[in-house]
């Protein structure tokens, strides 16, 4: 069975991991990424990646899973950025 608070963990995964996709989408879409930050996307990639380390310790199947998606929608927002200037 399991726990309430890897469901609760899960819900969340689901509605930050899900919050990217817009972003992501809207910048494939019309290819112009001007007015995202690199900075901003690469700090919270790292950060994630870190996240996911963490996740992998504790074994929490939610954090790995959502911050393994995470990562790589950001790391697609990092791509467009370098490749949409």
């Amino acid at each position: 069975m399991i726990d309430k608070f890897e469901i609760i963990g899960l819900i969340a995964a689901v509605l930050t991991t899900s919050a990217y996709v817009p972003q992501v989408y809207k910048t494939w879409k019309i290819k112009s990424a001007g007015n995202l930050s690199l900075t901003m996307y690469i700090t919270m990639f790292i950060g994630i990646i870190l996240w996911l380390v963490y996740g992998i310790h504790l074994n929490s199947f939610a954090m790995i899973i959502a911050n393994s998606i995470t990562a790589m929608l950001t790391f697609l927002l990092i791509v467009f950025k370098l490749k949409y200037k």
